[in-house]
């Protein structure tokens, strides 16, 4: 598109969350703020999983996540966290993905301490495989539990899952070994969050991947969702690709979820 404006109205946050966190303060975690802010950064919608889910207590986030669906149809859409030492996680994520406005499942090795490629996590992405739905996975370069190598893992285990790299790889030493995995799957597809991720690292990987291969993500409410957004508005990007990044390929995943 020419219009430099026009993406507009049509961003698609791949990567957010409602609620607070016990380890740090977040001013505001009103939903009502947050649609707020969405409207005047363009946003049309947020992919969410709930905090209290990916912490302490999957089953009461997941609980509270579906609320929120329900109060804003199409703002949020959902993933429902799994919690792999749960062992009514398998029936639990099933019945969740047959609800209206979800549209995947979180996962959290670091959080949950397991293994991404571990098998606490197989039945989620047996559920995924069933249901066509999105799998996004905090990923970090280094981390026992959510390496890029991993993920490689993973994917081929599970080729017809779109498996989503949250923060690719999370550290800048790792976002070519993000890059390497993207490459080598055709399923895994990089997502962009991170306090780490400047407009430079960005357009590399756009440059090594390709923007169809991405997705745009701010990690609100971790982070600031104007801040993730104007990275990729102000990136060195061809205007088609960022499109691609804002909404192109996040659409086309949902519309292969739903």
């Amino acid at each position: 598109m020419n219009d430099p404006d026009a993406w507009r109205g049509r961003v698609v946050d791949a990567h957010g969350h409602l609620g607070g966190w016990s380890g740090f303060a977040i001013a505001d975690t009103s939903a009502e703020s947050l649609v707020a802010l969405m409207d005047r950064c363009g946003v049309a919608a947020m992919c969410v999983s709930h905090l209290l889910g990916v912490g302490p207590d999957a089953r009461a986030g997941n609980a509270l996540l579906l609320a929120e669906l329900a109060r804003w149809p199409g703002r949020f859409l959902g993933y429902a966290v799994y919690d792999p030492h749960d062992p009514e996680a398998p029936g639990r994520v099933r019945d969740l993905l047959g609800e209206p406005g979800m549209i995947g499942v979180k996962l959290h090795p670091d959080t949950h301490r397991h293994p991404l490629d571990g098998p606490g996590y197989e039945p989620a992405f047996a559920a995924a495989a069933a249901t066509g739905a999105i799998v996004l996975s905090h990923g970090e370069h280094g981390s026992p539990w959510s390496d890029p190598a991993r993920f490689a893992t993973v994917a081929g285990r599970h080729p017809a899952v779109p498996l989503l790299m949250g923060h690719a790889g999370l550290w800048p030493s790792g976002f070519a070994a993000a890059a390497d995995v993207a490459q080598r799957c055709p399923n895994v597809v990089l997502e962009t969050c991170g306090s780490r991720m400047t407009a430079r690292h960005l357009a590399r990987l756009v440059a090594d991947v390709g923007a169809d291969r991405m997705v745009f993500g701010s990690d609100a409410l971790f982070l600031d969702l104007r801040v993730g957004l104007g990275r990729v508005v102000l990136a060195p990007l061809d205007p088609a690709d960022r499109d691609r990044l804002l909404f192109g390929t996040m659409t086309r995943l949902l519309e292969g979820a739903r």
